[in-house]
């Protein structure tokens, strides 16, 4: 185990990453330090310790970069002050002129970013069901990258990323895989061909609903010498108190992500047998092409999950009826979380670009934690079930 040539176990590599000892921390702290400095001295002119200016660098944000490199078996991973901040920082590899082909249901904060910003700098988009269209037919001349989620937000498409790849080699594109739903933990987007991977670390990496994060993950030299200048060059790097914190939250990661699975294949089973849900999205489900694409790339389906009710009427009552799972935006934490897309998350998509994906004012999404599943349920069935005394 101590040899740095052997590969480590997963659950390993989310406590000590690659490195059983890191060189940047000789006191032996279990617990890696919180380097919270702006500037670092250098022993004389042309010396440096090899970190200069906490924009560019510090070591407990590089110790968590090693770790996500790691997991996500990349050549580098960079860490920035938000999922957004990541995706907007990955966005300037491109220049204007160029044309990208993204998922016409991504989370709705990406999409916001590429009609308000992106298209205002020259860039332009074709948004299109990857899980289903040919993305070949949207290919042209300026065309730079195809851009996806698997499973999608919210509405749990699953595109096949090897498919994909080898599309986007063929024509010669970047293929980007946000992989914020199932980490690497489930699944490992560079392993199947893509070029860059993307994660809201807020949520499942972090894990805690306490801090703010995101990365950007590469298995090319190339386009992690670009990014790091990016970083540098836009300052949007995490800071050192909240590197502490997703390093700390990785390392449950694995309990955390199997617990909350198991949790939401409950809440699945729970939804299926509800006659007031009628349209249940979750990549679990046996016998969907979901289910047996996901089943060939990943290692789990996570625990996400969307349903759509008989009635608007019916989705605020649940939203404001639920006890124990809360009322609120984002995913991946300790507590469960239920959205209402259409004025969270989606709030900013056009409403003919939000119908056409199926987000109509009934859906609902859910974000299983690690509570005890039985209280969970209690809690749903209690939702639905005092519905009906408010008709009466």
């Amino acid at each position: 185990m101590g040899d740095r040539n052997t590969k480590l176990h997963f659950a390993t590599r989310c406590v000590y990453g690659d490195q059983l000892r890191p060189e940047e921390e000789p006191t032996g702290a279990i617990s890696f330090p919180i380097y919270q400095t702006a500037t670092f001295a250098h022993p004389a002119v042309g010396e440096s310790t090899g970190y200069d200016y906490s924009r560019l660098q510090n070591p407990t944000r590089r110790r968590l970069e090693q770790v996500v490199t790691s997991l996500e078996n990349g050549i580098d991973a960079l860490a920035f002050s938000s999922g957004m901040a990541a995706i907007t920082a990955m966005m300037e590899l491109f220049q204007p002129g160029d044309h990208l082909i993204a998922d016409s249901d991504l989370y709705g904060g990406s999409i916001r970013l590429f009609r308000n910003i992106c298209e205002k700098k020259g860039i332009a988009f074709s948004y299109v069901d990857c899980s289903r269209e040919n993305v070949e037919d949207y290919i042209g001349a300026r065309t730079r990258a195809i851009f996806i989620e698997t499973p999608t937000n919210p509405m749990m498409r699953v595109t096949d990323i090897r498919v994909m790849a080898e599309k986007a080699r063929r024509h010669g594109l970047l293929l980007i895989v946000d992989n914020t739903f199932l980490t690497p933990y489930f699944q490992n987007p560079l392993d199947l061909g893509a070029d860059l991977v993307v994660h809201s670390g807020t949520k499942f990496l972090g894990g805690h609903n306490d801090t703010l994060a995101g990365f950007v993950v590469t298995g090319s030299p190339d386009i992690a010498e670009r990014m790091r200048f990016l970083i540098k060059t836009v300052g949007s790097g995490l800071s050192p108190f909240d590197s502490w914190l997703v390093l700390r939250g990785i390392k449950t990661l694995p309990l955390r992500m199997e617990k909350a699975q198991e949790n939401a294949m409950a809440a699945v089973e729970y939804l299926q047998r509800e006659k007031k849900v009628k349209k249940l999205y979750y990549p679990g489900i046996a016998g969907t092409k979901a289910y047996e694409t996901c089943k060939g790339q990943a290692r789990g389906f996570g625990s996400m999950l969307t349903f759509e009710v008989e009635s608007r009427e019916l989705a605020l009552h649940i939203l404001k009826s639920v006890r124990l799972i809360r009322f609120a935006e984002s995913l991946g934490g300790t507590e469960t979380l239920m959205t209402y897309p259409v004025t969270q998350t989606h709030a900013d998509v056009p409403e003919e670009v939000r119908l056409a994906n199926g987000i109509t004012d009934r859906v609902l999404r859910l974000s299983a934690g690690v509570e005890d599943k039985e209280d969970l349920l209690a809690d749903l069935k209690q939702a639905f079930e005092s519905f009906e005394g408010c008709k009466r």
